[in-house]
């Protein structure tokens, strides 16, 4: 292999490695997002306090207690879908069921919080 061509590779690798670290952060900007639509959603309920009929300010959290796991979901899928076209070379990627078990800690959490706010 001549040496042009050692470094085209190598340029290669090194830009497969930034995606997948880009990919990463971008799970994560994710997460953020997702856990963003959960604080809407429990603000919500706190200014709402005891609006009257309740249902309506419960449903309106909801939907973005429901947002928020939507989010947590597809971050997790698109990330692992990114991850199966790359490979990393000197960067090591987080495993897929690392930020599979984020995703569903944080969606469980978050049908948790639903259904304290609809019991309060």
């Amino acid at each position: 292999m001549t040496d042009s061509n050692k470094l085209a590779e190598d340029r290669t690798d090194w830009a497969e490695d930034r995606t997948v670290q880009a990919n990463e952060r971008t799970f994560a900007g994710w997460m953020r997002t997702g856990m963003g639509a959960l604080g809407v959603a429990i603000g919500l309920r706190a200014v709402f306090g005891e609006f009257e009929p309740t249902w309506a300010a419960k449903g309106v959290a909801s939907i973005f207690v429901v947002l928020a796991i939507y989010i947590f979901w597809a971050a997790q899928d698109a990330a692992c879908k990114t991850l199966d076209r790359l490979n990393d070379h000197d960067a090591k990627a987080q495993p897929r069921w690392r930020m599979r078990t984020l995703a569903i800690v944080f969606a469980v959490g978050s049908a948790f919080i639903g259904a304290i706010l609809w019991a309060l």
